[in-house]
């Protein structure tokens, strides 16, 4: 199995940890990191890597808005085997889940395992409710994928115009007949990001709803029903009644294929705080949309979330 890491940093504070798991990983699986970082520490990467990892910068030809999918389609090209594990610089294996990722490529074009938190700091238990609610009503989005190179390059690779790329690629995939594999039990460690990135990746989250219209409908009616509730003197039980409904939800996604051995008790408890932090930003999203043409996101401005998998069928 062939594992790849696109990588873009602007500072390595988070170099040594890095290196560790690549030395790790690298005795296990081949490891492709397409570098994207700048020339200096591109260089840096390198020469501290040699030994451990193919390293190599996005192919040129690749410009797309979003440069993980140019780091992404690049490993997919050199890679040496067909089962491919593509995961994000804070994504972490054990042996555990590369085995299971392996056999369950060997059923499908493209699996999606469940990330989870470790360490818990306030805002990643927060996240978590998010993670808990898509787990009880249908499936969460990982930062990690588990591909078949030769599915993915056998249609042409994906969009990368779009802000949510990891459900660009299943529905592409999905839109030409491969099959997708949902591994609700398939439980990939994830480092938290800092308090400051968590803040600063509100909105752009709430972008990426707008590929999933019903969902995003949702949450923008949210805030209007809580004024019309209020000023219809129902205040008091449409609030009890949310907040009864959104733990309910969270507990079963928690409890979901073993979900409890790595997701605290105590992360239900932000559920609600989750669901009220996304009404919001959802209006925010829509703002963007409207009023700016799209959402910054790594000095690039993209106005496709992603598409339809009709769209991606014709």
């Amino acid at each position: 199995m062939t594992y790849v890491l696109p990588l873009r940093w602007s500072e390595d504070s988070g170099l040594e940890e890095l290196t560790a798991y690549l030395r790790w990983l690298s005795r296990r699986v081949e490891v492709v990191v397409v570098d994207g970082s700048p020339s200096a520490l591109r260089a840096g990467h390198a020469a501290r890597w040699r030994s451990l990892v193919r390293h190599l910068p996005p192919d040129p030809v690749l410009r797309y808005a979003n440069g993980k999918v140019n780091g992404v389609l690049t490993g997919l090209r050199v890679a040496r085997h067909d089962r491919v594990v593509v995961a994000d610089d804070d994504v972490r294996y054990d042996d555990t889940a590369l085995r299971r990722m392996a056999q369950l490529l060997g059923h499908a074009d493209v699996v999606r395992p469940q990330n989870y938190f470790d360490p818990l700091p306030w805002h990643a238990r927060w996240d978590t409710g998010r993670s808990l609610l898509n787990r009880a009503v249908g499936a969460d989005f990982p930062g990690t994928l588990g591909v078949r190179r030769s599915t993915v390059l056998g249609i042409g690779g994906y969009d990368g115009d779009v802000l949510f790329e990891n459900l660009e690629l299943i529905r592409t995939v999905r839109a030409h007949g491969g099959r997708e594999i949902v591994a609700h039990g398939l439980y990939v460690r994830r480092l938290p990001p800092t308090a400051r990135r968590f803040w600063a990746q509100r909105v752009r989250q709430a972008y990426d709803d707008l590929a999933q219209p019903r969902r995003f409908a949702v949450f923008l009616a949210l805030l209007p029903a809580a004024l019309v509730a209020a000023r219809s003197g129902r205040w008091g039980a449409a609030l009890a009644g949310a907040l009864v409904t959104t733990v309910t939800l969270a507990e079963a996604g928690r409890r979901r294929a073993g979900g409890a051995r790595v997701f605290p008790r105590s992360t239900v408890a932000f559920a609600p705080v989750w669901v009220l932090e996304r009404a919001t930003c959802a209006w925010l999203a829509l703002a963007r949309r409207v009023g700016w043409g799209g959402i910054s996101y790594a000095g690039a401005r993209i106005r496709v979330a992603a598409h339809r998998q009709r769209q991606l069928a014709g």
